[in-house]
């Protein structure tokens, strides 16, 4: 029996993936967390085999949870579900440890098959983004300014685009305010910015945020 841990903050998406899972045979769901911080809780008191992790996370980001998760049970296999399949979230995902990506676009019937996959020690990437992927590789592809930031950049990067102050976010990653202003310099530096304006409009260029933030 596969023990499966969904974490998602929004309720009715956790309820449909509830639905679809409840019938699948030899999966479990053993919890659900709607917050980075409750998934880190419920690993180290459950011990999942399997996380289902939506990487827009409120708060403690899906990879900052990821990356905490992985360092305390190595063993745990990670599958990503979320909306964005454009790069750099799958290659950065990966480089951390994350054993496969999925979008919320994906069949009932590939979201089985992941986790199944996945927890055979096997990788899966979803076909939209395995597109996404080959399509970067080809010879003159435009690439996003964002693939040369590292997992942490990107992740403070998102987050300074949604209007979060350097104490917060100090805070939610657990380093220092000067470590947070180091990578914002960092940043802006990598993506040819001046100012978190400029950045929030790159990022929804790139499609890495909702126009509507």
């Amino acid at each position: 029996m596969i023990k499966l841990l969904i974490v998602e903050d929004h309720h009715l998406v956790r309820l449909g993936l509830r639905g679809i899972l409840d019938d699948a045979p030899g999966i479990e769901i053993i919890g659900e967390a709607e917050s980075g911080e409750e998934a880190l809780q419920l690993c180290r008191d459950l011990v999942p085999d399997v996380i289902l992790m939506d990487i827009s996370l409120p708060g403690l980001s899906g990879f900052e949870t990821s990356c905490r998760i992985l360092r305390q049970l190595p063993d745990v296999r990670i599958l990503a579900l979320t909306a964005h399949a454009q790069a750099p979230y799958p290659a950065r995902l990966m480089d951390m440890g994350v054993a496969g990506f999925l979008t919320k676009a994906c069949s009932a019937s590939e979201l089985v098959q992941a986790i199944r996959t996945v927890h055979c020690g096997e990788r899966h990437i979803g076909n939209e983004v395995a597109a996404e992927l080959a399509m970067a590789l080809l010879p003159g592809a435009p690439r996003s300014p964002f693939q040369t930031l590292t997992p942490r950049e990107l992740e403070v990067a998102l987050m300074l685009a949604e209007g979060r102050r350097a104490n917060d976010i100090a805070r939610l990653i657990n380093v220092s305010p000067k470590t947070v202003a180091t990578h914002k310099y960092r940043i802006y530096d990598k993506l040819g910015v001046d100012s978190e304006v400029a950045l929030l409009r790159e990022a929804i260029r790139h499609d890495l945020i909702d126009a509507a933030t």
